[in-house]
Parts: structure tokens; C-alpha cells; sequence
């Protein structure tokens, strides 16, 4: 079975991280949602958070048996990105690895276009 290419992936570490912080949730209904807005410091943030639901024009994005949406607009602004979680001497976090970015701020949480 050939896996399917979506415009939009989420890497093997952030995979196991979700999963970890959905079992300490205790809801395995829980998806996470990759989502782009205005603001922060570059004109765009990225948001992180747990969703049961999924809405009628969202991406769904599976790996390991975890899955992501990505809603229409912010599809926009992340196709060919992907989701990473990054562990360093300064912390932990997911990452968004976005080819479409001209601009990230320092923090990795804002860009421009």
C-alpha cells in the first residue's frame, strides 16, 4: 500500500509526541490542529491545539495513528510544510518546517510570506 501524499506532513518525532500528550489527555478522540493566523512578531503565528472535531473543508493529515488538520485558509500558507518536534539544549517544541516562509522569528512560532 502506497501512502498517500498530502500537501501538508507531520514527521515521525512530533507523531510520537502527540500521541504521548493525547494518552496523558485520555481521549484518544483528540486530533491536533495546525492553524495560521495574523500576528506575532513576522505577520503570521502558527497555533497548536487538541480538536475532537473535524470540519467539513479540514486536511487530515495521518501518521503512526496520529492525526492533524489543517483547515482550507490556513492550507494556504502551509502547503509543502511539515510539522517537527525538536528537542534542545533550549527546550522542547513542535516546529513547523514551512518552505513558503520568507521570515521566521526568532522564537520559530511567527513568519511572513
Amino acid at each position: 500500500m502506497t501512502e498517500q501524499a498530502t500537501p501538508v506532513s507531520i514527521s515521525e518525532n512530533a507523531a510520537k509526541r502527540v500521541a504521548a500528550l493525547i494518552e496523558q489527555q485520555g481521549n484518544p478522540n483528540l486530533k491536533l490542529r495546525l492553524s495560521v493566523s495574523g500576528g506575532g512578531c513576522s505577520g503570521f503565528q502558527y497555533g497548536f491545539e487538541f480538536d475532537e472535531e473535524q470540519k467539513s473543508d479540514d486536511i487530515v493529515v495521518e501518521r503512526d495513528g496520529v492525526t492533524m488538520l489543517v483547515d482550507g485558509m490556513s492550507l494556504l500558507y502551509l502547503m509543502g510544510s511539515e510539522v517537527d518536534f525538536v528537542e534542545d539544549l533550549v527546550g522542547a517544541s513542535f516546529q513547523v518546517v514551512n518552505p513558503n516562509a520568507t521570515a521566521n522569528c526568532g522564537c520559530g512560532s511567527s513568519f511572513s510570506i
